[in-house]
């Protein structure tokens, strides 16, 4: 008996193997070391850059720079509990209360024998996609910010610590600045794969709402449930997301808690 082929399992971050299952596409593992595809990320320029803080003189360690403490951490915590909330508690994002169908009622003329057509009531208006997105830029324009003050800041604290940690600081910066382009570019192509996820639900819940209502069997199908599956699957996506933005300010935070 045929059976259908099984995807590959991802080992990657949480965010790549949710879309991957949201977009309902097979993603192979890739097979190039990480020093590879930073050389095809990275332009002159940015090697130059990073040779010169992986090789250079470390930076001067300046003194009466404030100590690293636990004001940092919780300020890092307090930023991310902040972003994990406004992704939580978003106004678009956040689950509506919707009717179901109306149940066969008796005829309006008394007659007990005919009744009404099985119809569904109505429910909220699907909201165009241009909405999510623009929700979705907003928040991750708000990532971006938070969490880059925070690199900031941490790094000030790096580099009052020893030559090393200051290299480390320096380092950080470098990447930051020759890879975030290319990481806005792809987080910025997350809401376009997230249309299609949107498309398919509805399509779906149609083609359930027609099949209930030709076959009289209309509890079967709650109207309007697809646009909760979605909001639910955005937000998952979103977290995925700020999992990953943050992992550089762990890295940093790990470093300080060492030395």
């Amino acid at each position: 008996m045929l059976q259908a082929p099984q995807r590959t399992a991802l080992s990657g971050p949480a965010l790549i193997r949710l879309l991957a299952r949201l977009a309902d596409v097979d993603v192979p593992e890739s097979r190039q070391s990480l020093s590879d595809r930073l050389s095809q990320w990275l332009g002159w320029t940015d090697a130059i850059a990073l040779s010169s803080a992986l090789n250079g003189a470390p930076p001067a360690v300046p003194a009466g720079a404030r100590a690293f403490g636990r004001a940092e951490e919780d300020e890092c915590a307090r930023v991310r509990v902040s972003l994990t909330k406004s992704v939580a508690g978003d106004s678009v994002l956040v689950a509506s209360k919707r009717r179901g169908f109306a149940h066969p009622q008796a005829h309006p003329y008394g007659n007990p024998h005919a009744h009404m057509p099985s119809q569904p009531a109505p429910a909220d208006a699907a909201p165009d996609y241009a909405v999510f997105r623009q929700r979705y830029q907003a928040l991750q324009q708000s990532m971006e910010t938070a969490v880059g003050t925070l690199r900031v800041r941490l790094r000030s604290l790096l580099a009052a610590k020893t030559p090393a940690l200051a290299r480390l600081a320096v380092l950080d910066a470098v990447m930051e600045r020759a890879l975030g382009e290319r990481e806005r570019n792809l987080l910025g192509s997350v809401p376009g794969l997230l249309a299609g996820h949107f498309e398919r639900l509805r399509a779906a819940e149609q083609a359930a709402l027609a099949a209930a209502v030709a076959s009289d069997d209309v509890a079967a199908v709650t109207p309007g449930a697809w646009l909760d599956v979605f909001r639910k699957d955005m937000q998952s996506v979103l977290l995925a997301e700020l999992d990953v933005r943050f992992q550089p300010v762990e890295g940093l935070l790990a470093a300080l808690r060492t030395s």
